[in-house]
């Protein structure tokens, strides 16, 4: 082998070297980019890793040009007379002679570097806010004015945080400047008056201009200060925002400091330039002093609010009152809320049989827990299968719209026996989960459960199909990576004594299948075995960040998630619907709330996110065009957000308004929907949201919950989500709000207040009254005995027309480890006469006979509802059934839905 060929060998074994130790140094920027670029958003990581790094050399050149232009300046300045003499003590050694005379000769050898390391040091905290830079760049108009300054809420939004970032690190630079510019000439004026010279007057007016500089950075932060004001949290929980002691005492200060701080500049340049105006500039300077003291000290504001605000204090705050309630309605979404007054009655009116058929069709009975227990203990069918938590949604069943709960079935091969949890079975064999199940949300007492979707294979005898059932990512917390397809050959569904074997087929996910690629991702996921495994082939993608909101954060962090993603059912795949978030802590005036550990004082639900259970496609559409922040984020990334119009119409049609944000929502409504100021200051009508934990488990409850209802348009049902609300510490009902979530009715707002007077039950007061009832509660003892636990589910409250009901369900579920839940009976009062019965139709017809017989009515309208046979159920290929088919009747021996009205039974304690 010749040299040549020996150098040609040891260069590229050298250029390999340093090939591979950059790849290691660069490895995750490498397989970040690989990850983003499988599910088509190359070019999307590509603006967010340049966006960073030009925000950072912008502000750093910005920085690095206001030193090194200053330092230039004064070089010009400096030296300008003899060298230094060299007999003087304080030189005597020659290196400081050269390092002084390097400054003073204006050496870029000295300045350029001492320039680009303070501008990096001043930029370095710019730096961790490169996203609310962007958003400053490419922030619109919103087209809403603040009350106070008359500005665009744009400008709170985007400008103000950035404005008061940069004054901060401006007003350092600037400081930093300004000393060591007079530590220079302070150093040229020794060595000039040594000899008898003077420094020239251009070093002076250099001075002039960094003290001015300071000065009016430091008045710009006097005007930032006044925005501040804004978000004064001095007088809550009664109010947010400014007050009159702010609007009428501190305002007035932050001018006057503004007026003698620039009085107090201009006297300083004047005493540099000329040596005179000491007198003035001191006057100005304690002046300034004095009204700074004044501004900063909370003894005057809290003096003004006690002996002037306080006993005047609705006519004094009502202006700041009524500012805080718009802005807060505002940033919450909340202008156009519909109040609906009504008065509940003791009897429905104007609800005929089949309308109130319908609605109990769709009355969730089911406690989501309670239910995944049931779906692992009957559906689960493997130990390596786990459900997702139990969503609510409502789908089109046979020309029904039927309201219905439906879990995932995941792979968890944590759940794997230990023999078998090996690092093949890990990452090539159980790959993935199976499928889903889905359930009616009516059912009956003692029946048994109706599946819409259930089984391994897929089964539905009510026309469910699902081309792609495969679950690859999903909502497990322990999702670790897969590498598919591969050699090994994946683990598909159980079947019989055998497995069926399914293997891979999506177009996402980053390909695996070099060697140098299974080395960067073993060295990336710290699992060498990736690299040494020989069961991957040419077509196999490695699979990771399966868990759909880490996939999601990482694609997109600046939107906050709602805690709910819910499954969706196609005839092609199945999806994860997921609804995200623009906030902000910026709005001025407005009230703050939390969603998770944020804090903020601005939500809207602008995002729908759409995560493919298969191949891990993200897609994103946007619901609200007049959202700023996301319209900023839009023109940021362009390509990224699509248009609602674009969504699959078997997507749109399972959007639901998010919990989270309609929770949040109300807590704020529960205070602000007192917009009389007045009335506001006074606290007369506060709420509270939600319901306390009376089910069983003594549980939280959410505050809200789906419903299928028609009270947003009559003979119209939409799947709504409602939330009882109480007045402020009672326990009786004040209203129900609740929220579209159906296409024609989607966001639409509306509140069914009830009179301040009247006396409507809340959940509270139903759950005592159902401990009160003694042939109830009897019968619920005996069932609580050794072996078995009867648990109470969540009280429902349905509105009937004007009448309103509260459905309690009642499970019952073995003592034993191996609990199945049975829906036992179903509760049903109007707040007088409590029932329970096996189905709410037949405890709705008894309970209306109880109270026309207790109120004396002779109204026979609703005598003979439900009390009648009913015909048989139809079989899963007629018409959906009006009660689960699974508790349906034989045809050939059709058995009523209820007996005939039974004998007088003797009163019960509520009775008598």
């Amino acid at each position: 082998m010749g040299r040549r060929s020996v150098t040609v060998i040891g260069a590229l074994l050298v250029l390999g070297i340093l090939f591979l130790v950059t790849s290691f140094l660069t490895i995750d920027y490498m397989v970040d980019y690989w990850w983003f670029d499988s599910l088509g958003y190359a070019f999307y990581f590509m603006q967010r890793l340049l966006y960073r790094y030009l925000v950072f050399l912008g502000v750093t050149t910005l920085f690095f040009c206001i030193f090194l232009f200053n330092f230039w300046i004064a070089s010009r300045y400096l030296g300008t007379g003899s060298s230094p003499p060299t007999d003087l003590k304080s030189q005597s050694k020659e290196a400081y002679r050269k390092v002084l005379q390097m400054f003073r000769t204006g050496s870029m050898s000295v300045y350029t570097p001492l320039s680009l390391v303070l501008a990096i040091v001043i930029a370095l905290p710019l730096f961790e806010h490169w996203e609310a830079f962007l958003l400053f760049v490419f922030g619109p108009q919103a087209a809403i004015s603040d009350p106070v300054y008359g500005k665009d809420i744009s400008y709170y939004l985007f400008s103000f945080p950035i404005y008061s970032l940069l004054q901060k690190r401006i007003f350092i630079s600037f400081d930093i400047l300004l000393v060591s510019v007079l530590f220079l000439y302070w150093l040229e004026h020794r060595l000039l008056k040594a000899q008898d010279q003077g420094i020239q007057k251009g070093a002076k007016i250099h001075i002039c201009f960094l003290v001015l500089s300071v000065f009016t950075i430091e008045i710009w932060d006097f005007f930032l200060q006044r925005y501040a004001l804004l978000y004064t949290s001095t007088y809550e929980p009664l109010f947010s925002g400014p007050g009159y002691a702010e609007m009428r005492v501190i305002l007035p200060f932050v001018y006057a400091c503004i007026f003698l701080l620039a009085v107090t500049a201009i006297l300083v340049v004047y005493f540099i330039l000329n040596g005179k105006g000491v007198k003035p500039l001191i006057a100005s300077a304690v002046l300034f002093s004095l009204v700074l003291g004044a501004r900063y000290s909370g003894i005057l504001p809290e003096y003004v609010n006690k002996y002037w605000v306080t006993p005047n204090a609705i006519s004094k705050q009502s202006p700041y009152i009524s500012n805080n309630i718009d802005a807060s309605l505002s940033a919450y979404n909340l202008k156009n809320v519909e109040i609906r007054d009504v008065t509940p009655t003791v009897l429905p009116q104007g609800v005929d049989e089949q309308k109130t058929r319908v609605i109990f069709r769709n009355i969730p009975v089911w406690d989501g827990e309670l239910l995944n227990d049931v779906y692992q203990q009957l559906q689960e069918l493997r130990t390596y299968y786990d459900f997702s938590p139990v969503d609510v949604s409502h789908y089109d069943v046979q020309n029904h719209n039927q309201q219905v709960f439906l879990a995932v079935r995941e792979m968890n091969t944590t759940e794997l026996p230990k023999g078998a949890r090996t690092w093949v079975n890990d990452h090539l064999v159980y790959t993935h989960g199976y499928g889903a199940v889905m359930t009616p949300a009516g059912q009956g007492g003692d029946e048994p459960m109706t599946w819409f979707l259930k089984g391994i294979p897929l089964e539905s005898d009510f026309g469910f199909k699902v081309g792609q059932p495969a679950v690859y990512f999903g909502m497990l917390d322990n999702y670790t990576y897969v590498i598919v397809p591969n050699d090994a050959g994946e683990f598909g569904y159980p079947k019989g004594d055998s497995n069926v074997t399914e293997n891979y087929d999506g177009a996402y996910g980053v390909f695996i299948n070099s060697a140098f690629r299974k080395l960067m991702f073993a060295n990336y996921l710290k699992d060498w075995d990736i690299f040494f495994t020989t069961k991957t082939n040419k077509k196999s993608r490695i699979l990771f960040r399966r868990n759909i909101q880490q996939r999601i954060r990482t694609i997109t962090p600046y939107l906050s998630l709602d805690r709910d993603p819910y499954a969706v059912v196609t005839e092609s795949n199945l999806y994860w619907m997921q609804d995200a978030y623009t906030t902000s802590q910026y709005y001025p005036n407005s009230a703050s709330s939390g969603l998770g550990a944020e804090q903020i004082n601005y939500i809207r639900n602008s995002v729908k996110i759409v995560v493919n259970a298969y191949n891990g496609k993200v897609d994103y559409y946007i619901f609200d065009t007049k959202d700023p922040i996301v319209n900023a984020y839009r023109r940021m990334y362009p390509g990224l957000f699509k248009d609602e119009s674009q969504m699959p119409p078997e997507l749109r049609s399972q959007v639901r308004y998010p919990q989270d944000f309609f929770d949040i929502q109300m807590f704020i409504y529960a205070k602000y929907h007192q917009t009389d100021p007045e009335v506001f200051y006074q606290q007369e009508d506060i709420w509270e949201v939600g319901m306390p934990g009376l089910n069983s488990e003594k549980k939280p409850v959410r505050p809200s919950y789906y419903l299928t209802l028609d009270m947003i348009e009559a003979n119209r049902f939409d799947f709504v989500l409602i939330s009882p609300v109480m007045p402020k510490g009672r326990a009786n009902l004040r209203a129900l709000a609740l929220a579209g979530s159906d296409r024609k009715s989607y966001g639409k707002l509306i509140v069914y207040s009830f009179p301040k007077g009247a006396l409507v039950y809340g959940p509270e007061q139903i759950h005592s009254l159902i401990n009160q009832d003694a042939s109830i509660s009897q019968e619920l003892t005996l069932w609580d005995q050794a072996g078995s636990q009867v648990a109470r589910g969540n009280i429902i409250i349905l509105p009937i027309g004007k009448m309103l009901i509260y459905i309690q369900p009642v499970y019952l579920r073995s003592s034993t480890s191996l609990k199945i839940p049975e829906l036992k009976r179903l509760i049903m009062t109007q707040g007088q006469v409590v029932v329970m019965e096996k189905s709410l139709e037949v405890a709705f017809a008894k309970m209306i006979e109880r109270v026309k017989v207790e109120t004396g009515r002779i109204d026979r309208r609703f005598a003979p509802l439900f009390s009648e046979p009913q015909p048989p159920l139809p079989q899963p290929d007629q018409s959906l059934p009006v009660t689960p088919p699974s508790v349906a009747p034989q045809p050939e021996a059709p058995q009523p839905v209820s007996p005939q009205p039974a004998p007088p039974q003797p009163a019960t304690q509520d009775e008598q």
